[in-house]
């Protein structure tokens, strides 16, 4: 493996104070971007879609809001009857936070959204210890109509507004742009190896595998990192 170049510190920070200036420029431009998002114009979900959880069977998309004014989902890809639980979903599930309550302070909730009905949604659940809201769309075409109809994508975030009783639909991503609530691919993008993939405009020598090819659900990676090549297989992830 090779490593970045050893310089002075004076260097280093001459280097450091170089690329913030550039990191600045990247972050008003995002800035820009999200400021021309908030101005999408939103269409009217018309259409009466019930949802499935724990406790209820008829959940209505308004419900889901929790009586908040935006509704953000991810439409995750677990199917009814399937032994798959995507790796990538799964990801993104792990860094979810714990404590929603900074989110619900701005009057928006988070709910997950698949179309496994509710015993094999409570099941992975369980296994992966994670506790954030998750409903079943099982029987409607919600993830059709929501997903798989937005550029044949499988899996994706959406964000709905309400006024009153009518739900709007204002934004959806698939692919790559759901990154955003990632932690670990933010994390990774800050360290000289980045995320260690073969799409990265890495120096000769840096570490890298096969796109999303070291992914594994939490609790299948092997107690020593070190070991994983020799577990190495393909994940069923496409990158967007």
């Amino acid at each position: 493996m090779n490593y970045p170049e050893i310089v002075s510190r004076a260097d280093w920070q001459a280097q450091r104070d170089d690329l913030l200036k550039a990191e600045k420029e990247l972050m008003r431009a995002h800035d820009a971007l999200n400021a021309r998002r908030r101005r999408l114009p939103m269409t009217e979900i018309v259409r009466d879609y019930r949802f499935a959880s724990p406790t209820r069977n008829d959940l209505r998309l308004i419900d889901l809001f929790d009586g908040r004014d935006q509704l953000i989902v991810y439409h995750n890809m677990l199917n009814h009857g399937s032994d798959h639980i995507c790796p990538g979903c799964s990801k993104y599930s792990d860094n979810l936070m714990n404590n929603f309550a900074h989110l619900h302070a701005r009057r928006t909730t988070f709910t997950m959204v698949a179309r496994a009905m509710v015993p094999q949604i409570e099941q992975v659940k369980a296994r992966m210890g994670w506790t954030f809201p998750w409903v079943s769309c099982h029987g409607t075409s919600f993830h059709e109509d929501m997903v798989t109809a937005q550029s044949n994508a499988y899996f994706g975030l959406s964000v709905f507004i309400r006024q009153g009783e009518r739900v709007f639909q204002s934004w959806f991503t698939s692919g790559r742009g759901v990154e955003q609530a990632s932690n670990t691919f933010g994390l990774l993008d800050l360290t000289p190896w980045g995320r260690q993939e073969e799409w990265e405009q890495s120096p000769a020598g840096w570490p890298q595998e096969p796109t999303y090819g070291w992914l594994r659900l939490h609790d299948e990676y092997p107690d020593d990192a070190l070991t994983r090549q020799a577990t190495r297989a393909p994940a069923e992830v496409t990158p967007g």
